[in-house]
């Protein structure tokens, strides 16, 4: 069946799974590779790292007349060049790179897009940002914006091995913004079952995280239990943790979900990396909770059992996607407290 980027121009809401393959024919999405099975998921699009990778001397935005290439031209600004070509590169914790992406875009006039890491990406403590040309904020794409993608990365715990056409980051494509938002609060749970950890810490100074390397890592050399205690922790500064959330949560077929990154009423934490919820995630008979990556700010912070910590916004969509989160094998539908895919058990 063919979906022509025309038909539901006047529809409000993001865009689902067709309508991205539509905007991919039309040329609204260009990329260097064809598009792989599985990239375009129910409501996004997963972006690919190219063949080369700058390290920045500090994260910038070009500003509304700059180019990133010509910033990137400037001594000031980047480090040197780093070949993504070999067996596998490592990003190094502490640095910022700035990588160019296989996928670009000519978005026409109406149609906006977002852009957050995926979750994977988000349980490894791994820090993305999208930047565009002349962008004045990260990880925004402004309606009938024309140029390349470029992927900020910035791991904060491990050191990660990264490769072309792997993928950090996702898309959304959005027509108009809704009139209406619906919101939901995220509390925390810190009463596990007995003898079972409420969560993790990262550990510091662990191995190499490889992003192929698909249930490949030993949790234990990289993560260390938590265990609350009359349904309370204290939250280090600057460390990270993986908690999840008290209650299951949900996202219809005809909506998508993104959480909040921080909401500083709830506290001085970031309560999640990696904001997008699919349609059909969570619609599984026993549900799904919301993992959280959590990192307290410059104080030790107390988290207490049904505290809240975080808020899902949810959009519509344009149109119900013809496929649904977990209906491609995804790796989070039905988690309770789950590390990230990389790692065994």
């Amino acid at each position: 069946m063919t979906y022509g980027v025309q038909v539901m121009l006047d529809v409000a809401g993001v865009l689902p799974d067709f309508e991205i393959e539509a905007l991919e024919a039309a040329g609204a999405v260009r990329s260097t590779l064809a598009l792989e099975p599985g990239q375009i998921q129910p409501a996004s699009l997963d972006l690919r790292l190219a063949e080369d990778a700058y390290r920045l001397r500090a994260s910038f935005l070009p500003g509304r007349d700059r180019a990133v290439v010509d910033l990137l031209q400037d001594p000031g600004v980047h480090l040197h060049r780093i070949d993504l070509t070999e067996k596998g590169t490592v990003l190094e914790t502490g640095c910022v790179y700035l990588v160019p992406l296989q996928e670009s875009l000519r978005l026409p006039s109406g149609l906006a897009a977002r852009a957050n890491p995926k979750s994977s990406t988000g349980r490894i403590d791994v820090f993305t940002r999208l930047v565009t040309n002349r962008a004045k904020a990260f990880d925004e794409v402004p309606t009938g914006y024309s140029g390349p993608l470029y992927l900020e990365v910035s791991p904060r715990t491990f050191p990660i091995m990264v490769r072309p056409g792997d993928r950090l980051a996702q898309i959304r494509f959005k027509r108009k913004k809704p009139e209406t938002l619906k919101e939901k609060v995220v509390s925390i749970d810190l009463q596990p079952e007995p003898g079972r950890p409420a969560g993790y810490r990262a550990k510091h100074h662990s191995g190499v995280v490889d992003l192929r390397g698909i249930g490949a890592h030993e949790a234990g050399q990289f993560w260390e239990p938590v265990y609350p205690r009359n349904g309370r922790i204290v939250l280090n500064p600057e460390e990270f943790y993986i908690l999840v959330s008290r209650e299951t949560v949900k996202v219809a077929p005809d909506e998508a979900a993104e959480m909040a990154p921080i909401a500083p009423e709830l506290g001085e934490f970031r309560a999640h990396y990696a904001g997008f919820f699919d349609p059909g995630f969570g619609m599984n008979k026993a549900g799904s909770r919301a993992v959280l990556e959590v990192r307290s700010r410059d104080v030790p912070f107390i988290l207490e059992h049904g505290q809240p910590v975080a808020k899902l916004i949810y959009e519509p969509m344009s149109a119900r996607p013809r496929g649904l989160y977990g209906g491609q094998g995804s790796n989070y539908q039905g988690q309770g407290l789950k590390l990230s895919k990389h790692f065994a058990g």
